[in-house]
C-alpha cells in the first residue's frame, strides 16, 4: 500500500526579503523557518530546501544500505550518513555528496563499498534526485 507524506510552506513577501515557515505535517514534528538568505548565504538558525533534501537523502540512503547489508547476512551495528547538497544561486542544486561510515561486522571494505554504491543507486530519494550528480564516500570502521 502506498503512503503519502505532506509538508506545507507559508511564505510572505518577495524572494529576497521574504520569509516563511515549513511544517512537517505528516509527522507533526515541527515547523521550521526558511528564507532566501538561509538558502544562499548562512543558515542563521533557519532551514532551506537543500537541508531538507539532505535530511531526506541521508535517511533514505541509510535505510537502503542497512536493508541491503542485513539481506547479505552482515547487518550493520551502526551507520552514520551525511548528505551535503550544494546549491548555486542562479543555477540550482549542483551536486550531492553522500558520506557514510559504518560498523559492519564480518564484511570487507570492498563489499561495504559495493553495498553502499547499490544503496546510492536504488534508494527512492536517489532515484527522485537522478537529475543531479550524486557521489559517494564510504568508510568501514
Amino acid at each position: 500500500m502506498a503512503t503519502m507524506r505532506t509538508a506545507t510552506t507559508q511564505w510572505k513577501g518577495a524572494l529576497l526579503d521574504g520569509s516563511g515557515t515549513v511544517s512537517l505535517d505528516s509527522s507533526g514534528v515541527g515547523t521550521f523557518e526558511v528564507s532566501w538568505p538561509s538558502r544562499a548565504e548562512s543558515a542563521n538558525g533557519k532551514t532551506s530546501p537543500e537541508e531538507l533534501i539532505a535530511a531526506a537523502h541521508s535517511s533514505c540512503f541509510s535505510m537502503a544500505l542497512s536493508h541491503a547489508l542485513a539481506g547479505a547476512g552482515t547487518p550493520p551495528t551502526s551507520l552514520e550518513t551525511r548528505a551535503e547538497v550544494t546549491f548555486q544561486p542562479g543555477e540550482g542544486i549542483t551536486g550531492i555528496v553522500l558520506s557514510v561510515k559504518g560498523h559492519v561486522p564480518g564484511i570487507s571494505a570492498d563489499d561495504f563499498q559495493a553495498a553502499a554504491e547499490t544503496a546510492k543507486a536504488n534508494c527512492p530519494v536517489s532515484k527522485a534526485l537522478s537529475g543531479t550528480s550524486i557521489s559517494l564516500k564510504s568508510e568501514l570502521l
